[in-house]
């Protein structure tokens, strides 16, 4: 159980960081009541669950839009599942996490329940207005600190190398988009364990994400990710 916790809360965390950070711009609008549902599939292309978005509200104040996002990922079990909060905010061209926000009073409880504690900070991924093939982004960091029975576990989730390589016309169950083509290597490290991918996502313009997909480092893929269906 504890193993299928820390796995979703992983995927759930390196899902947002590249989804959620993007709100606020050119590819995401803040629109309260959109909805947004992803099929996810292994590397042996097999369904192996989804994740849903919904924009549940949207405050504006003093030129400051933040947007209170609602988000389920997971696998075809409940069990496998993880549903949480958290509060994206947009100052002009910028965008701002509450990484505290994540841990929702249900998040919360699972991490009492196992007499752990959690913190989450870190860098944001930034995604400008204006995109052009050949196009260098900025690079990001994800930190989960937790203690657990006197044990201290650090994540750390890196992305670097962030690069526009192209633009695609992409078709997915949702639709036919013309995108943008990032892509950038994830390196992450938990106790004595680390991974290093590489990460491939089409952005499409007032959609989002598209599809993604990651590759392991011998360049096999790994798991990817397509858009079901969209409302906004």
């Amino acid at each position: 159980m504890k193993k299928q916790f820390f796995t979703s809360l992983m995927l759930l965390l390196c899902f947002i960081a590249v989804k959620a950070q993007d709100n606020c711009s050119t590819f995401y609008p803040m629109t309260e009541g959109a909805t947004y549902q992803y099929n996810l599939y292994d590397k042996k292309d097999k369904p192996s669950g989804s994740t849903t978005y919904n924009v549940k509200a949207v405050n504006n104040d003093g030129g400051n839009t933040t947007a209170t996002m609602s988000v389920v990922v997971g696998g075809e079990k409940p069990k496998d599942q993880m549903e949480l909060e958290y509060e994206v905010t947009c100052t002009g061209d910028g965008i701002s996490i509450d990484f505290n926000s994540m841990l929702s009073p249900q998040l919360q409880s699972q991490v009492e329940q196992m007499n752990a504690e959690i913190d989450i900070s870190g860098t944001n991924i930034e995604i400008p207005n204006n995109l052009s093939v050949g196009q260098d982004l900025g690079d990001a960091e994800l930190i989960m600190a937790m203690s657990m029975s006197g044990i201290k576990m650090n994540t750390e989730v890196k992305t670097t190398d962030r690069k526009v390589i192209a633009k695609e016309t992409v078709t997915t169950p949702a639709g036919t988009f013309d995108c943008y083509v990032l892509t950038s290597t994830i390196s992450s490290k938990a106790m004595m364990a680390k991974m290093t991918f590489t990460d491939k996502l089409w952005l499409s313009e007032g959609v989002g994400i598209v599809k993604q997909e990651s590759y392991n480092k011998k360049g096999k893929l790994d798991s990817r990710m397509e858009l079901a269906s969209f409302s906004k």
